[in-house]
């Protein structure tokens, strides 16, 4: 038995967007699964609860020490992260049930540009964890996740990264209202949503 990295790709059955108002501008969020256990994937392993509770603990550490855990645009074939693609940050993530939740934001990064273009577009991206472990049997122990990246090619069953658009009141510093996260599997209802609360924000809030 030895040490392999190991890629999983996370297929966006549905994709809602979040948009947040920050000194920058609004933000787009990915927000959803971005690691599944007890249940065998396209690439036949099956991860222990265990093993991704644990890999959750490793990334919640690392945010709280760096503010975030940063991720590439499409995965590379290294563990090593490339700065020169980030796309990303990682700024949550959490057990829930048998499924590890997590919340990205898109940076102003070239790469994160392209991201949010593409799905803004209403196309709804995937998401691929990024680690290393054993494989026994289809089993995965020792497993060490180092981030999950953006991807467009589903490749594991059922998880779903959402997109998210929120919206913050700048002058009072208080959320007033949520621009979508409701709309699923449809993505040009999805688009539609989204661009008729861009309108009523511009003619109710002035932005």
């Amino acid at each position: 038995m030895h040490t392999e990295m190991l890629i999983e790709e996370l297929s966006p059955t549905t994709a809602n967007v979040v948009s947040e108002s920050s000194d920058d501008g609004k933000s787009l969020w990915l927000n959803g699964i971005f690691m599944q256990a007890e249940i065998e994937n396209r690439n036949k392993r099956v991860y222990p609860r265990n093993e991704i509770e644990r890999a959750v603990n490793s990334l919640r550490t690392s945010i709280m020490e760096n503010n975030g855990v940063m991720g590439e645009l499409d995965h590379p074939q290294t563990i090593a992260l490339n700065l020169d693609r980030v796309s990303h940050l990682i700024t949550e993530v959490q057990m829930v049930g048998n499924n590890a939740i997590g919340k990205a934001k898109i940076l102003n990064t070239p790469m994160g540009n392209i991201a949010k273009e593409i799905i803004k577009s209403g196309f709804r991206v995937g998401v691929s964890t990024r680690g290393t472990g054993n494989v026994n049997e289809g089993i995965v122990e020792g497993y060490n996740c180092v981030t999950v990246d953006i991807v467009a090619t589903p490749s594991a069953q059922g998880a779903i990264p959402n997109s998210i658009y929120e919206s913050l009141d700048t002058k009072q510093g208080r959320r007033v209202e949520t621009l979508a996260e409701a709309v699923r599997n449809d993505p040009a209802a999805q688009k539609y949503f989204v661009e008729e609360f861009r309108k009523w924000a511009k003619s109710t809030l002035g932005k």
